[in-house]
């Protein structure tokens, strides 16, 4: 599927921005926030994902941009482990509520760990995307068959 370049940069880059600034100022609602968009993501697909659609309707008819050809699978199965991750996050920022004694910096690690995961993918290795192709395409140990074992085991 195609869709404009600056629309996709658009999304990777607002979507990494505000789980940043979420880290950075600690506040618990952008990360619900980068969940709700990467959740919507996965479930309209690439072309109607909140942020694609944003700017496909607003900037993109000002500023044209070239078309980038995507493999909608992949950009679902990204932003699905995308809306995992992100659900982890949330969950371990409200735990002190249930559970009292537990530390929340446990939580804004995994946050952090969360930010610099987007921004790997943000800046064009999208370890979501590659992890799918390899399974699809059988590339992998995930999806390879066994091997016979040598006689030497």
């Amino acid at each position: 599927m195609k869709i404009s370049k600056n629309a996709f940069l658009f999304c990777k880059i607002t979507i990494t921005l505000i789980i940043w600034i979420s880290f950075i100022l600690k506040i618990k609602e952008l990360v619900i926030l980068a969940f709700m968009l990467l959740l919507l993501s996965a479930i309209l697909k690439i072309r109607r994902a909140p942020l694609i659609y944003l700017y496909s309707s607003t900037m993109d008819k000002i500023i044209k941009s070239k078309k980038v050809e995507l493999d909608e699978s992949a950009m679902r199965f990204a932003h699905s482990l995308g809306s995992i991750f992100s659900g982890i996050c949330v969950a371990l920022l409200y735990m002190k509520q249930i559970i009292p004694s537990f530390d929340i910096r446990i939580a804004w690690a995994v946050v952090f760990f969360f930010a610099v995961t987007k921004t790997i993918s943000a800046l064009g290795y999208c370890p979501a995307e590659k992890v799918f192709t390899c399974m699809k395409n059988g590339c992998c140990n995930i999806t390879s068959t066994k091997r016979p074992s040598s006689k030497n085991d």
